[in-house]
């Protein structure tokens, strides 16, 4: 299970783990999600655990809780890059809908 993961690397709104093959980059803003599915993520072009969240309308959207990136093509730092640019993303985000809120 994940949670049962070394963390190599954490953020706001990211862990960064290992498991024997991959570094697992986990989305912090999903717990609690329950995973439905495992397929490939077409931005990253990684595997993905995803979820299915509903929006206003009751339409489903398909969101991934945690991607695995194999060690033998991606290096930490690789990893760190995509997990720093989602936690910027999160944190124009939070800017943007909770401007009293701090760090």
């Amino acid at each position: 299970m994940s949670q049962d993961l070394p963390v190599l690397k954490k953020g706001s709104f990211y862990f960064i783990k290992e498991d024997q093959n991959d570094l697992v980059m986990e989305d912090k803003t999903k717990r609690g999600l329950t995973v439905k599915e495992r397929s490939l993520d077409e931005k990253l072009n990684v595997e993905a655990e995803k979820g299915m969240i509903h929006d206003m309308d009751g339409v489903g959207h398909w969101v991934p809780i945690r991607w695995y990136f194999p060690k033998k093509q991606y290096t930490l730092e690789k990893v760190l890059q995509y997990a720093e640019a989602m936690e910027k993303k999160y944190k124009e985000l939070r800017e943007l809908t909770c401007p009293d809120d701090e760090d």
